[in-house]
């Protein structure tokens, strides 16, 4: 089997990773959601009742029930990825005089990350209970589109504040609810957003970091070889210069954990750091998640183009209702509103 080909189907087995998640972790309207709907509407028919069964009641439990497998295949990834790193990578580096200082700090990021991870995982993200409930009802104006007065928690049998919801995996309503993140098997709400973006930017960093190390090294391998001005004898035993493939599986078959290793961080770091940017915009307009995709597409119902009545002026359907500025936005995440703290929009 070619490089190629095991790039092919390493390819393919990250998007379906990546379609699964989209799909099960509750937007489903991705474009990778939607396409893995149509394979299996394509394919389910000539899939046995009982595999079928099966799988679905699989992925409920990892996707619609609290479990610890995400945090045990995140932790897992981790060892993998720094045990290679220590394993050949540091080495290699050594050899090649990259500074120590500089191949110590995936180390120094990983502390920081695991530290945020555990705060993510272990902070209660803002839970309403019976004893603050009252308090929290003053702390946001409900913008009577997304969040209307009076509505009651059909589970919770508790009065919704604004911006709160209740999430069907934890079984609980949630201050401020962002969304439901598997991989800390935790809430993201009120007050644990801040830890949450902090651990996001903590892993962009540590996954870009080994990246620019491993491919520093491989790129110092392919210099000190000579490979960019190497030749080899064809099928036809014509020679040719070494181009980017011959490089590629070169390097490969020299180092195969290496190179995988290096473009699963690659992907990652793309991945997360798209991701990153989205909670980092949704932070500085003061919008979660929940919101963005509940308010995705529709209009405030208040407004109609024939009538004359119109919203207050404070309020703006590309910024949100609860925007108050750049720094208030960064503020409230890091700083939870209080009842005492509340200020008008």
């Amino acid at each position: 089997m070619d490089f190629l080909t095991l790039f092919g189907i390493y390819v393919a087995v990250v998007l379906t990773c990546i379609a699964l998640v989209c799909k099960y972790s509750g937007h489903q309207q991705t474009l990778l959601g939607l396409i893995l709907d149509k394979f299996t509407g394509i394919v389910s028919p000539w899939i046995p009742q009982c595999i079928q069964s099966v799988c679905y009641i699989s992925m409920h439990r990892l996707f619609h029930q609290r479990n610890n497998f995400f945090l045990f295949l995140h932790l897992l990834l981790e060892v993998v990825v720094y045990g290679e790193f220590s394993y050949e990578v540091f080495g290699f580096c050594l050899d090649m005089g990259t500074s120590s200082i500089s191949l110590s700090i995936p180390y120094v990021l990983l502390a920081v990350k695991s530290y945020l991870f555990y705060l993510c995982c272990s902070r209660d993200p803002g839970t309403l209970t019976k004893a603050n409930h009252t308090a929290q009802l003053k702390v946001y104006q409900y913008d009577e589109k997304l969040f209307q007065q009076g509505v009651r928690c059909s589970t919770c049998q508790l009065l919704k504040p604004a911006r709160s919801k209740h999430c069907r995996v934890c079984n609980r309503c949630v201050q401020r609810f962002d969304h439901h993140c598997v991989w800390v098997n935790n809430c993201i709400g009120a007050q644990n957003t801040r830890y949450f973006l902090l651990y996001l930017l903590s892993v962009c960093a540590m996954a870009g970091d080994i990246a620019v190390l491993t491919a520093d090294m491989l790129l110092q391998a392919v210099l000190r070889t000579g490979l960019l001005h190497a030749h080899y004898i064809d099928e036809q035993g014509e020679q040719q210069p070494a181009g980017p493939i011959f490089i590629m599986q070169h390097l490969f078959l020299t180092f195969p954990r290496i190179v995988f290793m290096l473009g699963f961080l690659v992907f990652v770091f793309f991945l997360l750091a798209g991701y990153s940017m989205f909670h980092m915009y949704l932070a500085l307009i003061n919008q979660t998640s929940n919101e963005w995709f509940k308010g995705k597409g529709h209009n405030c119902q208040h407004c109609h183009p024939y009538s004359a009545h119109n919203c207050r002026t404070s309020y703006n359907p590309f910024r949100g209702f609860y925007h108050r500025g750049i720094l208030k936005n960064l503020g409230e995440i890091f700083w939870p509103l209080c009842p005492a703290q509340k200020k008008e929009n």
